[in-house]
């Protein structure tokens, strides 16, 4: 498999995405996806990364954030992948009387023939990563973002659809996750 080249240090916006490990619908749970969103919050004041758009569905997500020089995307990357994992692993154990956290668990449990430290993975071991290098295409990638869960039938309008930074655009909505203009 060819490694995709990264563009990291030249002030650009990037499109980011990655699903879950086996594609597990780990953020059906309201739990988990308001976890997630608070994490993605606190690491943008901790790395000072700006957000400009992003999507949580059931199984992955998709980010548009512009890096700052503290963090660079695949650092932010393994900081919100690493404490949304140790947060939903850690929920997951805590809770195994409720059948649908362990057939979640059991989900996201590694093979036996896998050797690794860890005997658990959310997220798909890699992400991926594209400059975003015009306005043309950012709209391009903030429409597409937005029009997920209405793509997978999840929602009929994208309005409809509270994990995402389109409430933030058309209804002035701020109360997940307040985006960050450009410029």
């Amino acid at each position: 498999m060819v490694r995709q080249r990264h563009f990291y240090g030249l002030n650009h916006l990037h499109y980011l995405t990655t699903s879950t490990y086996r594609r597990v619908r780990l953020f059906d749970s309201d739990l988990f996806k308001h976890n997630f969103i608070a994490v993605l919050g606190d690491l943008r004041t901790e790395l000072g990364f700006r957000i400009i758009g992003y999507v949580l569905m059931p199984e992955h997500f998709h980010l548009l954030l512009w890096p700052s020089d503290v963090a660079n995307p695949s650092q932010i990357m393994r900081s919100l992948e690493e404490r949304t994992a140790k947060f939903i692993l850690k929920n997951l154990r805590h809770n195994l009387h409720f059948a649908w956290c362990g057939r979640m668990l059991e989900r996201v449990t590694l093979p036996a023939t896998v050797h690794d430290h860890a005997h658990f993975r959310v997220w798909q071991r890699r992400f991926y990563d594209m400059n975003v290098w015009s306005e043309m295409k950012r709209v391009e990638k903030l429409n597409y973002v937005h029009g997920n869960p209405v793509k997978r039938r999840l929602v009929s309008s994208p309005d409809q659809w509270a994990w995402s930074s389109f409430r933030f655009y058309a209804l002035q909505d701020s109360s997940l996750l307040a985006m960050d203009l450009l410029p």
